[in-house]
C-alpha cells in the first residue's frame, strides 16, 4: 500500500481555486463547509488507486510555493500546464523527462501553491 491517502492544498479564495482546479484539470470538485473550515473536495473513488484530497481554506492554512509538492497523474502534461498558464497560474519546469520514471512538469496554481503534474507519456 502507498502511504499517502489524503492531502490538503490551502487556498485563500475557495472559489478562485476551485475553477482554477476545474478548468486546469477538467474535473469537478464539490464543496462542502464544515465548522471552521470550506473545502473543494477532488473526486475519489475509495477502492481505486492514488490519494484523494481537498482544496481547503481554514484558519492556519496558508499557501505556499516552497513545502511539499503534489503530484497530479495526467494523460498530457504539456497541455495542462498551458491550461494553467491560461487560467492564471504560472509554469515553473516545463515538461521534463525522468527516465525510466516518465515525465514531471510543475506549475503555481493561483493560490501561490507549487503542483506537480507526472505522465508517462
Amino acid at each position: 500500500m502507498n502511504p499517502v491517502n489524503w492531502f490538503e492544498i490551502p487556498v485563500t479564495e475557495i472559489a478562485r481555486a476551485k475553477n482554477f482546479y476545474e478548468q486546469v484539470l477538467g474535473i469537478p470538485l464539490e464543496l462542502h463547509d464544515f465548522e471552521n473550515m470550506r473545502m473543494a473536495f477532488f473526486p475519489m473513488t475509495m477502492d481505486a488507486y492514488g490519494a484523494a484530497g481537498a482544496l481547503v481554506t481554514a484558519e492556519g492554512y496558508v499557501p505556499s510555493g516552497t513545502g511539499v509538492i503534489i503530484y497530479f497523474s495526467v494523460e498530457d502534461i504539456e497541455a495542462i500546464l498551458a491550461k494553467a498558464a491560461d487560467h492564471g497560474g504560472k509554469i515553473l519546469i516545463p515538461k521534463m523527462g525522468i527516465g525510466e520514471y516518465g515525465f514531471i512538469g510543475h506549475f503555481i496554481d493561483t493560490e501561490g501553491n507549487r503542483l506537480g503534474l507526472h505522465s508517462m507519456k
